[in-house]
C-alpha cells in the first residue's frame, strides 16, 4: 500500500502564500517521481509541478516563477511553496506519486486538499 497525507490547504487572499506538504508512506519502491495536481470545478486535472527522483523540476506554463516543489528524502516528503496567489489558483491540489514497477509506471494520488484565493 501507498499512502499519500496532504495538508497545507486553506484561504489565502490574492497575493498571499500557502506551503502543501505531501508525506509518502508504506511499501512505495522506486519512485519515478512526485507531484502536485490541482482541479478546479468544471476544469479537467492539470500538471502543477513535478520533481524527479534525481531532483529535476518540471512546472506548468501558468506558474510562472509563483511555485516552488521541493523534497525531503530523509522524511519522503514533498513541498509546494505556492506565493503570489491569485483567485484562478482556487482549486483542490493532489499530490501524486509515480513508482516504478519492472518497466511499468504506477500512479497513486493523495486525498486532495482545498486551496481557496479569495478577499
Amino acid at each position: 500500500q501507498v499512502q499519500l497525507v496532504e495538508s497545507g490547504g486553506g484561504l489565502v487572499q490574492p497575493g498571499g502564500s500557502l506551503r502543501l506538504s505531501c508525506a509518502a508512506s508504506g511499501s512505495f519502491g522506486r519512485i519515478k517521481a512526485m507531484g502536485w495536481y490541482r482541479q478546479a470545478p468544471g476544469k479537467q486535472r492539470e500538471l502543477v509541478a513535478s520533481i524527479t527522483s534525481g531532483g529535476i523540476g518540471n512546472y506548468a506554463d501558468f506558474v510562472k516563477g509563483r511555485f516552488t516543489i521541493s523534497r525531503d528524502n530523509a522524511k519522503n516528503t514533498v513541498y509546494l511553496r505556492m506565493n503570489s496567489l491569485t483567485p484562478e489558483d482556487t482549486a483542490v491540489y493532489y499530490c501524486n506519486l509515480q513508482r516504478l514497477l519492472g518497466l511499468a509506471t504506477e500512479t497513486y494520488w493523495g486525498q486532495g486538499t482545498q486551496v481557496t484565493v479569495s478577499s
